[in-house]
């Protein structure tokens, strides 16, 4: 059978045994699925043990992982079968501490148009959490070489990681990153983990990036980077962060900072947060009033929040009506 009608047959038994895969027909197909040299085909089976938590299917898991990693190139593009085993022996508390070294470390460099990339470091964040999981003794070691690793996507991975760990250990690590330097999506997933860690020593570290980045002449980075950091400080949820958030909203003047800034805001789910935006829709000008209404759009499903949204714009002629049902 060739390569494509054999993928397309164990494709269409894994959708037979969907509904029921903890079946005895189920557990044979998976069984042979993951056993199988097709990637794409072991990937969706795994995903299936973890849905529905197979632990017997575990060790031949781990077995289909170490074979994958022989030839990967050419048996797993993508790392896609990897990454979903990893992904599922993760969730079902597999206490293997080598599986997930193997995939900490791992590099998976693939032919693109102009050169080659790495698509193993989805994988190597899923390991560390992994590590983290299974209270691994060295695992702020390899967090911390994480940290340090080439690609973004694992530096994000390795930051998640180490929020996930709760380990007092971690924050010098993420304040380290942090003081290097990094792209702005990489410094926001550090300071979210620092904020679960250290919240009342991280928030003057926020707050230095919020003022490096408020005005117009500032630097393209700068301005990303605070608006990332804004949008962290509202998903933290932390009451200290509503004060810390007006202050840099009043004194912001890039006008797409200030739509953040108010986003952020709403994004606390704090009544004291909710009031002020309320206040500036009463009262604030016609601008401020427009920007605070695309924030509490997030309630427009809320319906105690929202008829006091609409009773308010009543009252505001010089707003542009909007559709409030």
């Amino acid at each position: 059978m060739a390569k494509s009608s054999k993928l397309e047959a164990l494709t269409a038994e894994l959708n037979q045994i969907r509904p029921n895969p903890t079946s005895e027909n189920g557990l044979n197909v998976l069984s042979r699925v993951i056993a199988s040299r097709y990637g794409i085909a072991v990937a969706q089976a795994a995903r299936l043990v973890s849905e529905f938590e197979i632990h017997s299917l575990m060790p031949e898991l781990a077995a289909a992982f170490d074979r994958f990693l022989v030839k990967a190139k050419d048996r797993d593009p993508g790392c896609r079968a990897k990454q979903a085993i990893a992904d599922a022996l993760y969730r079902l508390d597999y206490y293997d501490a080598e599986l997930f070294l193997k995939g900490i470390r791992y590099v998976q460099w693939e032919p693109v148009w102009g050169g080659q990339v790495d698509t193993a470091p989805k994988l190597r964040g899923t390991c560390a959490l992994g590590l983290v999981r299974m209270n691994y003794p060295a695992v702020m070691v390899e967090l911390a070489d994480l940290l340090a690793d080439p690609e973004p996507e694992a530096r994000i991975g390795a930051a998640r990681a180490v929020a996930y760990s709760e380990n007092p250990l971690g924050v010098a690590l993420l304040r380290l990153r942090i003081k290097v330097g990094d792209s702005p999506t990489v410094l926001g997933e550090c300071a979210a983990a620092l904020l679960k860690l250290a919240a009342t020593d991280t928030l003057p570290l926020i707050e230095a990036f919020l003022e490096a980045g408020r005005k117009e002449s500032d630097s393209r980075e700068s301005i990303e980077t605070a608006e990332v950091m804004a949008l962290v400080l509202g998903e933290s949820r932390l009451p200290e962060a509503l004060l810390l958030l007006q202050a840099w909203w009043q004194r912001t003047t890039h006008p797409e900072l200030r739509q953040t800034g108010l986003l952020a805001i709403a994004s606390l789910r704090r009544d004291e947060a909710l009031e002020f935006l309320l206040q500036l829709l009463r009262e604030g000008s016609a601008k401020d009033a427009r920007a605070a209404l695309a924030a509490l759009e997030l309630y427009r499903s809320d319906d105690f929040l929202w008829p006091r949204v609409a009773a308010i714009l009543e009252q505001r002629s010089d707003l542009h009506s909007r559709t409030l049902d």
